[in-house]
């Protein structure tokens, strides 16, 4: 029952946080550093999760074929390659070596 509690006070936490964010004056959200940093947010965020979700398994920290195709998917994002292409290359990458018996 205590999953529950966690699920639904952190429901709680974040409705009351985005009802919050709407009582803030527009002057506040206009300044020049706040608009710096809404800009740059999402990409750290972003970059925080792909970082987590490579290198982490549980608590511990691992190098196997997520990081291969990681490694993979940013040469092919400096080649211009399109999105699908490189989510198609990193995840045959990442299949191919897992096949082979790495990670």
């Amino acid at each position: 029952m205590s999953g529950w509690i966690a699920v639904l006070t952190a429901s709680l936490i974040s409705f009351a946080l985005k009802l919050a964010g709407y009582t803030v004056p527009p002057a506040r959200l206009e300044h020049p550093r706040v608009l710096r940093v809404t800009e740059v947010l999402p990409a750290a965020l972003l970059a925080s999760l792909v970082v987590l979700q490579t290198f982490s398994t549980g608590t511990h920290l691992v190098l196997d074929a997520r990081a291969a195709g990681l490694g993979v998917a940013v040469m092919a994002l400096l080649l211009r390659a399109p999105f699908i292409v490189v989510v198609i290359v990193a995840a045959a990458t990442a299949a191919g070596l897992r096949a082979l018996g790495w990670g």
